[in-house]
């Protein structure tokens, strides 16, 4: 004997709740998977390991730091997003990517119970940035994709001028010895 109930009925996977860090640059917010950030940092704690690249081939990338023999790039978020310029006062070091993200402060903590899929309108760029949308306080927030901040053709554009820079200063010892 079946319910009426029963026939009808779908049930629906469970999503499992994440965890997320709401943070703003220039006057907007964003959500990255916790998970996704190894560490926070402060500009101010990073100033004297950070590194100025000497290249304008990627404005959004200006500084490098070194932690563990592997060289990280630090992203400007505001830049990234085509936002207006800011000072940002925080570092997120992301984990399992060799990038860090400058931005302007930590919202705080949250819960997501689903992220959206993008909408069809979003057909740029934005597709690579984002994993989707949140709903939380009201309010509609993009969620982060950490690889979106550097493509693999940018990391080996960056990687390509790192090395030529460290050639360059071989040389120059080599010539002044």
């Amino acid at each position: 004997m079946k319910f009426a109930f029963q026939d009808g009925t779908k049930t629906r996977p469970l999503r499992r709740a994440e965890q997320v860090i709401l943070f703003i640059v220039a006057n907007r917010m964003f959500a990255i998977a916790a998970d996704s950030v190894q560490e926070i940092r402060s500009t101010d704690s990073l100033g004297a390991a950070a590194v100025e690249l000497e290249q304008a081939e990627l404005p959004k990338v200006r500084h490098t730091f070194e932690r563990g023999h592997r060289t990280y790039y630090i992203v400007n978020a505001g830049m990234h997003f085509g936002l207006p310029v800011t000072r940002p006062t925080l570092v997120l070091v992301l984990r399992q990517l060799r990038a860090a993200v400058l931005v302007d402060r930590i919202e705080r903590m949250a819960e997501i119970p689903a992220v959206f899929s993008l909408p069809r309108a979003f057909t740029g760029k934005e597709r690579d940035w984002y994993r989707g949308l949140a709903y939380i306080d009201d309010q509609v927030i993009p969620v982060i994709r950490p690889a979106g901040f550097l493509t693999r053709e940018e990391f080996q554009r960056l990687d390509h001028v790192m090395e030529s820079t460290a050639s360059h200063r071989e040389t120059e010892g080599a010539v002044q010895a």
